[in-house]
């Protein structure tokens, strides 16, 4: 760990899987997401992997949730990345995918948020935007984060790239995040590789890590 003007600044996984200082994002992990992939239940055996070794080492765990608003509330942006997600020409042709309340907005039942963990909905990409992640980790003090859930090309990489702006180092548990296009996972990984702000680690090691920190302490 280096020391700087008083500042303990990490350098390595080991560095931060800390719960004093690291919490647990596990981004869009819904039945409607996880659905879409051909290996959506290989991720959530990892992601829940990483959740439960998480929970025993005692770190902070923060769901996200990705919510369609009602047609009558979408604005141009909404409007537009649905018609590009949806592939559709006509903004009236477009249909919420992710109501409030409906099924396929429900994390997996493989994840279940405990009553001691929070679910944050969004309308954005970025798990930060909108939402009270950044305000509720600074309270307790958190200057990391690790990630894992889908999609890494879609939503995990502006999440890391807004962390890592708001001063986090974040760490992308990089074979518990899933991709509906693994080519741009690819490159989304190795962006954030080349940019240098992100850690990237495996399941095994950080579910390690996490598991021996409440051992450590």
């Amino acid at each position: 760990m280096e020391r700087e003007f008083r500042s303990d600044v990490p350098r390595t996984l080991e560095e931060v899987c800390d719960p004093r200082r690291m919490a647990l994002v596990v981004y869009d992990m819904q039945a409607g997401i996880v659905s879409q992939l051909p290996d959506g239940a290989e991720i959530t055996a990892r992601v829940a992997e990483l959740l439960a070794a998480a929970r025993e080492g005692g770190f902070r765990v923060f769901f996200s949730r990705h919510m369609s608003l009602p047609k009558e509330l979408m604005g141009v942006s909404q409007l537009r990345q649905a018609m590009a997600w949806q592939r559709v020409d006509r903004a009236e042709d477009v249909e919420p995918w992710f109501p409030r309340d409906s099924p396929q907005f429900q994390i997996v039942p493989e994840l279940a948020p405990l009553p001691s963990e929070a679910v944050s909905d969004k309308i954005a990409m970025s798990a930060f935007s909108g939402t009270f992640l950044n305000m509720a980790l600074r309270d307790l003090s958190i200057d990391s984060f690790a990630i894992c859930g889908i999609a890494t090309e879609i939503g995990i990489e502006p999440t890391v790239r807004h962390g890592a702006d708001l001063g986090y180092v974040p760490v992308v548990v990089a074979d518990a995040c899933g991709a509906g296009d693994e080519a741009a996972a690819e490159r989304s990984l190795e962006s954030l590789r080349f940019a240098g702000d992100a850690i990237i680690a495996d399941v095994a090691t950080t579910s390690e890590l996490l598991r021996r920190a409440r051992r450590d302490r």
